[in-house]
């Protein structure tokens, strides 16, 4: 059994803390002047505030809190993929604009199913 105050216990503590501040960082990299990702917050505020208003159940909750996180992380993934494709192609390059073509269209089709959702989940409630 470890010691809980053995060095090798501090050691994973400090990368467990490390690796929490990397994921931090990486979300305020993400937010920071990023039009897209902000308009995806301000929608999952809207979303929670009409699952407050109309009652949503526990498991129209789960179903809601998925698809934020959902269209949230892939927003933060098409940054990331952004990102490095400006960093290996600093020139415009016809291949670089596909690759983030494509990431955006993951956003995208995210962004499709979380409107879906929330028409199923809230439609019957507002009418």
């Amino acid at each position: 059994m470890t010691n809980p105050e053995s060095p090798q216990r501090r050691k994973g503590a400090k990368k467990l803390f490390r690796s929490f501040a990397a994921a931090l960082n990486g979300l305020a990299v993400a937010t920071n002047g990023r039009g897209n990702i902000l308009i995806h917050l301000c929608i999952g505020c809207l979303v929670v505030a009409g699952g407050l208003f109309f009652q949503a159940t526990p498991g129209e909750w789960c179903i809601l809190v998925i698809m934020i996180s959902l269209v949230l992380a892939m927003e933060v993934m098409n940054t990331a993929v952004e990102k490095l494709v400006d960093f290996v192609s600093p020139q415009y390059h016809k291949q670089a604009g596909i690759i983030k073509d494509l990431s955006a269209g993951a956003v995208l089709i995210t962004a499709f199913a979380a409107v879906i959702v929330g028409i199923i989940i809230f439609l019957p409630k507002i009418i």
